[in-house]
């Protein structure tokens, strides 16, 4: 099958936890349960997700993210990543509508939608509605005209009668958009949850049965036929560059900045951490850095005693490192071998759970202290809930691992941690912008050749912050 003749969806959701996650990735199982060979998308910005849709589908799974990537770079990263695949899914984030700002529609999942030419599925939590999800769905349907819904499925339903009161309701109101199915209530098959959101899928040792039992709760339910029946993707990428294209981004009332050339050869050793503690990567932030010429070796500071041999450089992501601190602060080995590294000066990109372990010690939510690094001298102390939260775009003052000042970048911020204070002196290289304007306060700190932040920065943004840290990580092998 050509990739112009493959049927392509978006699931997308009236809201958060209407049961679009669990419809996406039953359907991603179930597609691949019958041969299909699917690609999984994520719209936005988040890391969870996407391991649990790499299960599903049994192919990695990609961010979506026009905020931070551009519209050509979305559709860059969906053409490669889409190349070879028979049927796609992207399941969306928030509500259909929701991105970036409160009145229009950036970094939504309609944008989303939309810059690629894709139908949307839309999922309702029916509970407690009857004619009311009419309504609903038709308020849904009609509110963006540039939209095109392949179909509604309506979630939750309390009984069998229950389904049918709602099949009527919906048909009566929209005979025009497809009745895809009516989905009955069943907690037990939803995926565990967490301060961040879903369990991670490395931290979910039941996860295969769990996607089975969602498969099987759509194929009972859903008609698939529709699924079959999908108009085929024929979207031709927008001519423009993206904002990530060759020589930087492109800032708004800004300049671009100038390339940098890489001077290592092919296959420069950069160590990036991965293990249950350390698990939130972009993808395209990973093939970047292998395209600039790294070879990625994965390392465990839960379980290995030492650093891979002759990595030039070190990334640490994201995770939950606050639910393994007593374990990374027992590994006093690897905690040592990373000190060392990083006071030789060598290039280091730590954010968020990662840059939380470069620090000297971290506080959990018992008041426990757990020894860390101390790469920086931080401590950062858990919290009951969201210590920042939204997107964000950094431009450097001083040049750094990533590149020369004035290096402008985009991400998005996510965590429960607040560091207990910041010492006078301790170098803070980000200025950076949110929804609201200037987001006060250091960020983007540096030790020697350690980049260290609490934003998920995504490469997309600005290949050329690739390239820059994989020179770096050559001129130190």
């Amino acid at each position: 099958m050509t990739h112009d003749t493959v049927p392509a969806l978006v699931v997308a959701g009236v809201k958060s936890g209407c049961g679009k996650t669990s419809t996406a990735l039953g359907l991603m199982r179930a597609l691949a349960r019958r041969g299909r060979i699917v690609a999984p998308f994520k719209v936005g910005p988040d890391f969870i997700d996407p391991g649990h849709h790499t299960l599903a589908a049994g192919r990695a799974s990609h961010n979506l993210d026009a905020w931070m990537c551009g519209a050509s770079g979305v559709a860059d990263i969906y053409e490669r990543q889409a190349a070879g695949a028979d049927a796609v899914v992207v399941e969306g984030v928030m509500g259909l509508f929701d991105g970036f700002s409160a009145v229009d529609e950036t970094g939504s999942t309609a944008a989303l939608a939309k810059l690629l030419d894709l139908p949307v599925l839309l999922v309702i939590d029916a509970a407690s509605m009857a004619r009311s999800v009419a309504a609903l769905a038709q308020g849904f349907v009609r509110f963006d005209p540039g939209l095109r819904f392949c179909g509604v499925a309506l979630n939750n339903a309390g009984s069998p009668s229950h389904a049918a009161l709602l099949a009527e309701a919906f048909r009566a109101a929209l005979p025009d958009v497809p009745l895809w199915g009516v989905l009955p209530r069943h907690e037990a098959i939803a995926a565990p949850s967490r301060h961040l959101g879903l369990v991670t899928a490395q931290d979910t040792p039941d996860l295969h049965p769990r996607l089975d039992a969602l498969a099987d709760w759509l194929e009972a339910s859903l008609d698939f036929s529709f699924f079959n029946n999908l108009q085929p993707y024929t979207h031709q990428p927008d001519p423009t560059p993206h904002p990530g294209g060759p020589g930087g981004m492109i800032p708004p009332g800004g300049s671009r900045a100038a390339p940098v050339r890489v001077r290592a050869e092919p296959g420069i050793a950069v160590g990036v951490a991965c293990d249950r503690a350390f698990s939130f990567y972009y993808g395209e932030n990973l093939r970047l850095l292998e395209a600039a010429g790294a070879r990625i070796v994965p390392f465990s500071p839960l379980d290995d005693a030492g650093l891979p041999e002759g990595v030039g450089g070190l990334y640490f992501g994201g995770g939950y490192p606050e639910l393994h601190a007593g374990q990374l602060a027992a590994n006093a080995a690897m905690r040592r071998a990373v000190w060392d590294f990083c006071a030789a000066g060598r290039p280091v990109y730590a954010e968020c759970g990662g840059f939380m372990y470069l620090m000297e010690s971290l506080t959990d939510l018992e008041g426990r202290s757990h020894a860390l690094c101390g790469v920086f001298p931080l401590t950062a102390v858990m919290g009951g809930r969201f210590a920042a939260l939204g997107y964000r775009e950094v431009t450097t003052r001083a040049a750094c691992c990533l590149g020369p000042a004035g290096t402008v970048l985009r991400g998005h911020e996510f965590h429960y941690s607040r560091l207990a204070a910041v010492p006078d002196g301790l170098p803070a290289i980000y200025a950076m912008t949110g929804r609201k304007g200037v987001v006060e306060g250091p960020e983007g700190f540096v030790a020697g050749g350690t980049l260290g932040s609490y934003v998920h920065l995504h490469f997309g943004s600005n290949p050329a912050a690739a390239a820059a840290f994989v020179a770096a990580c050559a001129e130190g092998a």
